[in-house]
């Protein structure tokens, strides 16, 4: 959601259609204005109300919590990724738990299953706030000075520093590295959305070889260009075998309302490959 001139004081609504009354991610904000149902008995003043919808399949239940809000407060308005905001400049807190910081929006790439260039536009730098996760869509499409710049903020955190948004595999440079080398990483994600994109993740790989595979996590879109759960665990499996922690992710298509798959087979092989538990057993196991 757009955060230009917002107000001290408001009521940020969260909704969570499979659990609701539930924060919907781990990092959204839990402090005593945020809420995730219906207004409670005991109601905060009168103040303005946003309403962030963050996934597609929120959003008839946003525009349900819309509606009840509005009964009882007069500045209601509804926004947030899944509703096309191609977000301001970054203000911690309102939307994100205390950490997370956003340095830049959009992407410089058009790949055609992601919404965030056709939401935000090219990459935009932006005002670097202090934070220990960074949620940047494409941080090493930034400019050196920006990056750096950054880096600079993170070695400041007193917190080991993650990077949720993804670093773009096909941009890792060695100068990267070196910066990499000077904070505290806890984790770093890359992806790996087809079998056309492994050849690349094996030169990041090459780069990576001082930092172990804990630190080294990969988003791996599956059930895309017609994959089959077979095909989609022997690269998950090939991926692992590179050094990375593979973090498995439902292609649903554009815009679906569908949070997962139907299918049991997809489902079980989600929930593997989701569940660090299991992918540390499986690192356990593994001869590799």
């Amino acid at each position: 959601m757009t955060t230009a001139a917002l107000p001290e004081f408001m009521i940020r609504v969260f909704p969570n259609s499979k659990n609701p009354g539930k924060p919907p991610t781990k990092w959204t904000p839990r402090d005593e204005l945020a809420f995730y149902l219906d207004p409670p008995l005991e109601m905060p003043p009168q103040m303005p109300v946003k309403i962030s919808v963050a996934f597609s399949w929120d959003i008839a239940e946003g525009q349900r919590l819309l509606r009840s809000w509005k009964r009882f407060y007069k500045d209601v308005q509804i926004g947030g990724p899944a509703l096309g905001d191609p977000g301001g400049e970054f203000t911690p807190g309102p939307f994100v738990k205390p950490g997370v910081v956003v340095t830049s929006r959009g992407c410089s790439k058009s790949c055609d299953f992601c919404l965030v260039p056709r939401r935000e536009g090219k990459i935009r730098e932006l005002q670097i706030k202090d934070g220990w996760n960074v949620f940047d869509n494409n941080l090493l499409a930034c400019s050196r000075d920006h990056i750096e710049m950054v880096f600079d903020m993170l070695r400041r955190q007193s917190e080991p520093i993650l990077f949720t948004g993804g670093l773009d595999k096909e941009l890792l440079r060695p100068w990267h590295i070196d910066l990499l080398k000077t904070i505290s990483l806890k984790r770093a994600y890359f992806a790996c959305d087809s079998k056309f994109a492994f050849s690349s993740l094996e030169k990041a790989a090459e780069f990576l070889g001082d930092f172990i595979r804990e630190k080294k996590y990969c988003y791996v879109l599956v059930n895309y260009w017609l994959e089959s759960p077979q095909e989609a665990e022997a690269r998950l499996v090939k991926i692992f075998n590179l050094g990375f922690m593979p973090f498995a992710m439902y292609y649903r298509g554009p815009l679906s309302n569908h949070r997962q798959s139907s299918d049991p087979v997809w489902r079980k092989l989600i929930r593997k490959w989701t569940n660090p538990a299991r992918l540390k057993a499986f690192m356990r196991d593994s001869p590799n």
